[in-house]
C-alpha cells in the first residue's frame, strides 16, 4: 500500500473512532441548556436536580467499569458498537421521556455510553496508530471530545433561539421536540452522530494487537501491511507475538510490582490533571466570567466562546506531542497552567475585572488542552502490557470520573466557603503537585512502538528486583 493510502486509512479510522469522543463531549456538554427548563417542567428539588446531573456519573462509572474487562475479552471494536448503540438508544429515549423516572433512566444509559467510549475509543486508537504518530492521533480523541463540547453548546445556542422566534408558529412533534420542549431537542441532535458512529463502525477493524494476542495472526497481519507497509507489518506483528508470549494474567498483576508503580503512576496524573479545576472552569464559566465584571445575559453564549478556546487550543498538542514529547508537553503545561489560575486567583482578590481576567483564564484552557488535558489518555495507553492495558485504562479513566466528581462536588462549596479567589489557589496548587510529580515520575515513550516501551519496561524493572534483591 502506498504511503498516501497509509496516510488516508489510518486517518479514517482515526476519525471514526474518535466519535467516540465527540459523543462523549457532545453528551456531557449538552446537559448545560437542559438542566434549567427540566427543574422547571418537572418542578424538581434541589436534591432531585443534583440527581438527574449525578447519576450521568454513575452511568460514566459503571462503563468504564465493565469496558475493559469486556475489551480484552470480545475485542475493541465490539464494544464501542456498544458504546455507539447506548449512545443512540439513551438519545431517543431521553428525548421522549415522559416522567422524571424514565429520564434518569436514560441519562444513566447516556452515562454508560460515555464511560465506555472514554476508556476504548483511546485505547482503540493508540493500538492502530503507527508509533511515529501515536501521540497525536492518541491527542485527537481529545480534540474530538473539544469538538462535541463545543457543537453541543452552539446547538443548544441555536435551539434556544430557534425556539423563541418560532414560539407562536408550527404543531405536530418536531414543534414539540424543537419549540415546545426544546430541552427535548438539545438532547435529539446527538442522534445524527449517534447514527453515524453506529454504521461507521462497520468498516472499521478490530485491533491488529486484540487480534494477535488471541491468536488471529493473519487478521493482524493484514491490518498491521495496511498501516505500516508489508515489511513494517510482519516486523511488527512478531514485535507483538513476542510480548504476548511472554506473559499473562489479568487485574491481579496490576496490584504487584512493576506494574503496581505505573498504575499509581497513571492514577496521579489523572487525578491531578482534574484537579486543576478544568471542569469548575467549564462548567461554571458563565458564573465566572460575569464576576469577573464582562455582562452576560446569554450563558450558553460565553459557553460556546470558551468551548472555541478549548478546541482550539487541543490543536497544539497534536501538533506537537510527537516532536516535543509527552514529559515536555506535561512539565511546560502543568508549570504555566499553575501561573495562569494563581494569576486569575490574583485578580479576584484585587478586583481586577474584565478581559484581564478573562485573558487569565484562557491562558489556563491553553496551557491545559495542549497538556494535562490530552496527555493523560496518551501515557496511559502507552505504558502498560498489551494482555491487560485495557483494564489498566479502565483504572484510570476510572480515576478521571471519580475526581471529576469531586470538583463537581465541591467547587461550589469551595467558591462560598472559601472565596473564588482562594477556590483558584487550590487548583493552582493542584497544577504545581502535578508539575512536580510528572518532572519526578512520567518518563518519555514519543516514537517508540508500544512493544518496544514494554520491553524497556521489563528491563527497567528487571534491574531495579536485582538492585531490591
Amino acid at each position: 500500500m502506498q504511503t498516501k493510502q497509509v496516510k488516508h486509512f489510518i486517518s479514517l479510522i482515526t476519525l471514526i473512532a474518535a466519535l467516540g469522543g465527540f459523543l462523549f463531549g457532545f453528551d456531557m456538554a449538552v446537559v448545560s441548556g437542559i438542566i434549567e427548563p427540566v427543574r422547571e417542567q418537572y418542578g424538581l428539588s434541589a436534591a432531585e436536580e443534583g440527581l438527574f446531573v449525578s447519576f450521568a456519573l454513575v452511568g460514566c462509572i459503571a462503563g468504564v467499569a465493565f469496558s475493559g474487562y469486556l475489551s480484552d475479552k470480545i475485542g475493541r471494536k465490539k464494544v464501542l458498537f456498544i458504546a455507539a448503540a447506548l449512545f443512540l438508544f439513551a438519545a431517543i429515549g431521553f428525548s421522549l421521556a415522559g416522567t422524571y423516572t424514565i429520564l434518569i433512566i436514560f441519562r444513566i444509559l447516556a452515562g454508560v455510553g460515555v464511560g465506555v467510549a472514554s476508556n476504548i475509543s483511546p485505547l482503540y486508537i493508540s493500538e492502530i496508530a503507527p508509533a511515529h504518530k501515536r501521540g497525536g492521533l492518541v491527542t485527537f480523541y481529545q480534540l474530538a471530545i473539544t469538538i462535541g463540547v463545543l457543537a453541543a453548546y452552539m446547538s443548544n445556542l441555536f435551539l434556544q433561539r430557534y425556539a423563541i422566534a418560532n414560539a407562536e408558529v408550527g404543531s405536530g412533534l418536531f414543534h414539540w421536540l424543537f419549540v415546545g420542549e426544546v430541552w427535548r431537542g438539545m438532547f435529539f441532535v446527538s442522534v445524527i452522530p449517534a447514527s453515524l458512529f453506529c454504521a461507521l463502525l462497520s468498516i472499521v477493524p478490530e485491533s491488529p494487537r486484540w487480534l494477535a494476542k488471541n491468536g488471529r495472526n493473519e487478521e493482524a497481519l493484514d491490518i498491521l501491511v495496511k498501516i505500516n507497509g508489508e515489511e513494517g507489518g510482519r516486523f511488527e506483528l512478531e514485535a507483538i507475538k513476542e510480548v504476548a508470549a511472554q506473559k499473562s494474567g489479568g487485574v491481579k498483576e496490576l496490584m504487584k510490582f512493576p506494574l503496581r508503580g505505573l498504575l499509581v503512576m497513571t492514577m496521579i496524573l489523572t487525578a491531578l490533571s482534574q484537579f486543576s479545576g478544568i471542569n469548575g472552569v467549564i462548567f461554571y464559566g458563565p458564573t465566572i466570567l460575569k464576576s469577573a465584571g464582562i455582562v452576560t445575559s446569554d450563558a450558553l453564549l460565553y459557553q460556546v466562546m470558551l468551548g472555541t478556546a478549548s478546541m482550539l487550543f487541543t490543536l497544539i498538542a497534536i501538533w506537537k506531542v510527537d516532536t516535543w514529547g509527552r514529559r515536555s508537553l506535561y512539565l511546560i503545561g502543568s508549570f504555566w497552567a499553575a501561573v495562569a489560575l494563581a494569576l486569575t486567583g490574583l485578580c479576584f482578590v484585587y478586583g481586577i475585572n474584565g478581559w484581564g481576567m478573562l485573558l487569565c483564564i484562557i491562558l489556563f484552557l491553553l496551557f491545559f488542552a495542549f497538556s494535562l488535558g490530552p496527555l493523560k489518555f496518551v501515557i496511559a495507553t502507552e505504558v502498560f502490557p498489551m494482555h491487560i492495558r485495557g483494564t489498566a485504562l479502565s483504572i484510570c479513566i476510572m480515576t478521571m470520573w471519580v475526581s471529576d466528581w469531586i470538583v463537581n462536588l465541591l467547587f461550589p462549596i469551595m467558591r462560598d466557603g472559601l472565596g473564588i479567589a482562594n477556590t483558584f489557589f487550590v487548583f493552582s496548587f493542584f497544577c504545581v503537585c502535578s508539575y512536580v510529580y510528572a518532572r519526578m515520575k512520567l518518563f518519555e515513550t514519543k516514537g517508540k512502538r508500544l512493544e518496544e516501551i514494554e520491553q524497556l519496561l521489563n528491563a527497567r524493572n528487571a534491574g531495579a528486583e536485582m538492585n531490591v534483591s
